[in-house]
């Protein structure tokens, strides 16, 4: 039974996101510091993609159950809304203070910080809005700005804006599996906006110019 609650919560988490996430932090994390305290970055930057995650599904439960998405844990009823909103309160604090006195650093931590605030203003206010993209592109050149930032370097121009053009790239392919249902739903951002198909060409042009940046940097 706790091994279901546990797996229910990291599904609520958006444990694939997550986990992607947390790999380029380990990895950002063993390039500019090494091993030891890279397992500590991944660490703290997972606790915030929890909250962002956990926020997410708590906001939408309504709008799934209206789609009967019973992939989703609130709606399979395998954990209770009331649960995820008391560990997502719980989480909080553990999480500021964790990335805040941890490798990173109170300006590392707080610069990782406003990316995990951009996610959570996506779930509650972007994800409606035309501006949907400005939250991905901002926190996706947070993460790796986070890392060099805890080492006093300054972030190269094209580690920032590979990142935020692979977060906008994955913004617009995220939301093509429910763009139809979204629409349903009123939810209006701007892949929601332009529709399936041009959203997937944006998608992959960013996502090859992010790749782009990166080889020839």
């Amino acid at each position: 039974m706790r091994l279901l609650k546990l797996r229910a919560y990291l599904k609520a988490a958006h444990f694939g996101p997550t986990m992607i996430v947390t790999s380029i932090s380990f990895v950002f994390g063993t390039i500019l510091w090494w091993e030891g305290p890279a397992y500590v970055i991944a660490f703290t930057v997972f606790l915030g993609q929890l909250i962002i995650g956990w926020s997410n599904d708590l906001y939408d439960y309504q709008d799934d159950l209206a789609h009967n998405r019973t992939n989703k844990p609130l709606v399979a009823g395998t954990i209770s809304a009331t649960q995820l909103r008391k560990t997502t309160f719980i989480f909080i604090p553990i999480a500021v203070i964790a990335n805040l006195i941890g490798p990173l650093g109170i300006e590392g931590g707080s610069i990782y910080l406003l990316g995990v605030g951009c996610g959570i203003a996506y779930n509650f206010y972007f994800k409606f809005s035309p501006l949907s993209p400005l939250p991905y592109a901002i926190a996706c050149a947070a993460l790796p700005a986070s890392v060099y930032y805890s080492v006093d370097r300054t972030p190269p121009l094209w580690v920032l804006a590979g990142g935020s053009l692979l977060g906008v790239g994955f913004h617009f392919l995220n939301v093509l599996k429910d763009i139809e249902k979204d629409q349903i739903s009123s939810i209006k951002g701007l892949p929601q906006i332009v529709g399936k198909k041009v959203s997937a060409v944006i998608a992959f042009v960013l996502i090859c110019g992010a790749i782009l940046i990166v080889l020839n940097r």
